[in-house]
Parts: structure tokens; sequence; C-alpha cells
């Protein structure tokens, strides 16, 4: 089983309180089921009898995961349960037991998947996807941008719809949609794609790695490009809130382009929530949790509400239009893309 990879990690998050606090999931369920130490606990059961795998609630427990990632960049020892929590839903999967509003997704993902083709003779391509889709302000922003800066670029759509099947467990499946971009990018005029998304980003960057396929064309997070151009901005934003993303910190490291661009614009970046340590992203780790249990996205757009000093009036940032996204809809602050932002100050 996938989870056998991961006995280091049982062994040692089933009985660790250390990172409860960071299961975002958990702080609006009130559940203990949805912290590490029990899901981990769980799994350690299924180790000793695989039949327990079955069991409705613990498939249903692993699938209500934010996937912040947020335990184990955190972890003073490494343990990576949100890649234990990955691998559970792999071998949910490949024992044919994912639960019908899962499998009902997947199906839904594969019928909307197109194959890229790459609109323009640009030399840079913008990725657009379903949450760009969610936020069409977020193009206007870029392409903004694009002409200030004198660049033209094209556009493709990006294969989103391969890390939502591989964050449900259908690794076989992502890898053959990621090929399908793969191929296409290959043999195409761009040089550098630039997305908006983090979980894209990811996708082309790690998770392309994991499964060996070569992405041959520059990949970058829009704040890294907007970063390249050196642009000089007219305005300064002034106060502002910045929520991390999840794929951006936890699953890439810190990168540091996010923080870059707030710094050429000269924003006064003010401390949000009560820690930097927990995930403000409303499951974007998670990439489709809003699709699966809407209640919980909207619990957890409320659990950051509740968090602004003032809801209605301060400046929130976020990298992800997943996030601005979902907390646009579910909660009254007021959130901007930093692609937005920096069109702002031009």
């Amino acid at each position: 089983m996938n989870i056998d990879n991961f006995k280091d990690a049982v062994k040692a998050c089933r009985f660790c309180f250390m990172c409860r606090h960071l299961s975002g999931v958990g702080n609006v369920s009130f559940r203990e089921a949805d912290t590490p130490r029990v899901r981990a606990a769980f799994i350690d059961g299924i180790m000793r009898d695989k039949a327990l795998l079955a069991n409705p609630d613990f498939i249903q427990t692993v699938y209500r995961s934010d996937l912040s990632a947020a335990c184990r960049f955190h972890c003073v020892n490494g343990f990576d349960e949100n890649g234990l929590l990955l691998a559970a839903r792999r071998d949910i999967v490949e024992a044919g037991l994912a639960p019908q509003n899962v499998s009902d997704l997947v199906d839904m993902v594969k019928a909307k998947f197109e194959a890229p083709v790459i609109r323009g003779d640009a030399p840079v391509a913008y990725l657009s996807d379903w949450d760009n889709d969610d936020s069409p302000s977020e193009k206007r922003a870029f392409d903004k941008i694009m002409k200030k800066a004198g660049m033209a670029y094209s556009v493709c759509r990006a294969p989103l719809e391969a890390k939502i099947l591989k964050t449900l467990g259908y690794n076989v499946d992502a890898k053959a949609m990621l090929e399908v971009f793969a191929e296409s990018a290959a043999h195409s005029k761009v040089k550098i794609f630039v997305t908006s998304n983090p979980a894209v980003y990811d996708l082309l960057v790690n998770d392309a790695k994991e499964f060996g396929i070569a992405i041959s064309k520059k990949i970058m997070h829009s704040s890294e490009y907007i970063c390249s151009l050196k642009l000089k901005y007219a305005k300064k934003p002034g106060k502002i809130y910045y929520l991390e993303s999840d794929f951006l910190k936890n699953y890439c490291g810190s990168y540091k382009f996010p923080g870059l661009l707030l710094a050429n614009l000269k924003a006064e970046l003010a401390n949000f929530g009560t820690n930097a340590e927990e995930s403000y992203t409303c499951a974007e780790g998670a990439v489709v949790l809003d699709k699966l249990y809407p209640e919980i996205v909207k619990k957890l757009a409320k659990y950051v509400e509740a968090r602004a000093d003032n809801p209605k009036s301060d400046k929130i940032i976020t990298a992800s239009p997943y996030t601005k996204a979902r907390l646009q809809r579910n909660s009254k602050l007021n959130v901007s893309t930093l692609v937005e932002l920096a069109a702002e100050c031009l």
C-alpha cells in the first residue's frame, strides 16, 4: 500500500499534539478525527488490518482534509502527514473504494479536460484555468500589466484538472493529462508559461518531477514574472494583510517572489491572525474541497473573516485566485490578488 511508505510519519504523528492547531478543518469542525494525530492513528490501524481501509468514516475523514501541508512545513522533525494523506487517498482509489461524491467529481473533471491549444505566437504564454474563470478581474489585471510593459503574450489552458485528479488520489489519470500538456508545450514556440494559480505552479514544477515528466519550458508564478518586468509603480498600496499560499509556502519551500513583489510595490505589511503558521487559504491545498464539502469551506472562510481586524475595510491580498474567490463568496472580506494589486499600483 502507498501508506507503507510513510511508516515513520504514522509512528510519530499518532501520538503527537504539536501541530493540532494547524489543521484548518479541525479548527472549524471541532472533530478530533480532523486532526493530524487522529488521522495518523486511523492509518496505523489500517496498517495492522488492511480491511479497515474500507471504513466509510475513515474515507470521509481523509477526503475532508484541507491538505495545507502546514503541519509538514512546521514539523521540527519533518514528518510528512500531508504526504501520508495523499498516499491514503491513492490507496482508497486503487482499492476501488472512492466515495460517490469523489467519483462523480472525477468524472466531471475528466470530461472538462481540454488538450492545450496555445492562442498567439508570443514567447510568453499566460495559463488560464477554472480558478481564473471564477475571477475574471485577474486576467484583466495581468493584461493591464503586460500592456504597461509593452509585452505581447499568448494564452493557453492550464492542466489544472491533472492537479485535481492527483489531489483526489487518481495519479495514473493525472499523469496522463500532464503528459498531454508537456507534449504540447515541447512543440510550441513558448519559452515561458506564466500562471497566477499556485496549484498549477506546483503541478508543473513539483508534480511533473514526481511523475518523471519533463516540462521543457520555464514555469513562473505571476509574481515572479511581474518582478522580472522591473516596472515602475506610480502608487503605493498602503497597509495590506498578505495571506500566504499553501502551495507557494508549504509545498514550494517559501517561494520568495510574492514577498519580493510586495517589497517592490512598497506595501506596508501587517500581521494577520494570531500566528504565522496557520493556513488562511480556505483549503487551497485540497484544490476542490468546496466541490466535495462546501459547508467546510464556508466555515473556513468565516474562520478567516473572524481574524480580520476590520473585515469590511482591511485590504487583504492573496497569491491565489482560488482563495480570493472562496473568501469573496463566503465572507465580507475585501480581497484582491497580487496581480490585481500590482495593476492597481501602475
